[in-house]
């Protein structure tokens, strides 16, 4: 019988590239998706074929982090062997704006998912998506034994997870495992997080159809890397033998000017024509630094980034370049499930 996956925040990058990592090594996947008025499924869109079709191996259920019954039935019903947990309110900015929501959500949502898989008793492995955030000021490198110092209800929302995983693990005996993620993008990030916020605006702006990119930090400095390559150390992470703890990580830090700077040079742009700041854009608390030591990742899961700094930002640009040609040329057409 092949293995079964549950993926909460199945719609979101990280779960798109999980669920297509899974679904080559043989898994059937499970995923959760909130109930909306609008489409919200366009990352699987392609993966994706209706539940009757005798080759089906993807299946979304509704189902959602603020309802515990939900999630304990599900559980129940498709015994998954394997539950990955990346749903979350992620965007750090948003979260000072919407920090019970927030809350709700990414911290206790994490605790309604593990007593969920405790009390359906099926025997399954959990992986819990933690975050570089959680280190907020304390200064680079950080590593698994760096203190946390969040710098947001986001972040502090992420710790209470981080530590809800632990608990269970040495409470229960369940089998968690912590992947402290840095940042890590692709042409399928969120539009309203800062790297593909800039790689958009660099295609449109090429393209005659907008003038200015407002954007606020330019100096905070992040570990960016390349996310299809991350959920395989989400994946490795539940294949040992015993749970641990993993930072994730390629180890350099780059400013949001030096993002900038790549992906306007990449087109034959000078940013400094094109580039505002806006004080609404701040955090009413910064993180200065953010730089992952993976020693550990590569030592106990033989995982190392592949998709450096400038590979990376070349990647995202020429993605959104091609994103408006198409969508100019309406080649873009949804498939509805």
């Amino acid at each position: 019988m092949p293995r079964v996956a549950l993926i909460t925040g199945i719609t979101g990058q990280d779960g798109s590239y999980l669920s297509e990592l899974l679904l080559d090594k043989g898994y059937t996947v499970h995923g959760l998706k909130r109930r909306s008025s609008t489409f919200n499924t366009e990352r699987v869109d392609r993966i994706d074929v209706h539940p009757r079709h005798p080759d089906a191996r993807l299946f979304l259920h509704y189902s959602d982090l603020t309802d515990p019954a939900s999630l304990t039935n599900l559980i129940r019903d498709i015994a998954p062997d394997e539950i990955y947990n990346l749903g979350a309110q992620s965007h750090v900015r948003v979260s000072f704006d919407i920090p019970g929501y927030t809350a709700d959500v990414t911290g206790l949502g994490a605790l309604r998912l593990l007593e969920a898989a405790r009390a359906a008793d099926v025997g399954c492995r959990f992986y819990q998506a933690s975050s570089s955030e959680m280190f907020g000021a304390t200064p680079p490198p950080q590593r698994e034994d760096t203190p946390f110092h969040p710098r947001s209800p986001y972040a502090c929302a992420k710790v209470y997870a981080y530590w809800s995983a632990v608990n269970y693990r040495e409470s229960y005996g369940m089998y968690c495992a912590n992947g402290i993620l840095f940042n890590h993008e692709s042409p399928r990030r969120g539009e309203n997080f800062v790297t593909r916020k800039i790689t958009r605006a660099v295609a449109r702006i090429e393209a005659g159809i907008q003038d200015k990119l407002h954007l606020g930090n330019l100096d905070a400095v992040r570990d960016w890397g390349y996310a299809p390559e991350y959920v395989e150390a989400m994946w490795l992470s539940l294949q040992q033998d015993q749970p641990g703890d993993y930072v994730v990580a390629t180890g350099e830090g780059h400013t949001v000017r030096e993002f900038v700077e790549a992906a306007f040079a990449h087109v034959g742009l000078d940013w400094r024509d094109h580039v505002t700041i806006d004080p609404r854009y701040f955090r009413p608390a910064e993180v200065d630094a953010l730089i992952g030591d993976y020693s550990r990742a590569r030592r106990a899961l033989g995982w190392a980034p592949k998709t450096l700094f400038a590979d990376l930002v070349r990647v995202m640009v020429d993605a959104d370049r091609q994103l408006l040609e198409d969508e100019r040329a309406g080649r873009l057409v949804r498939v509805d499930r």
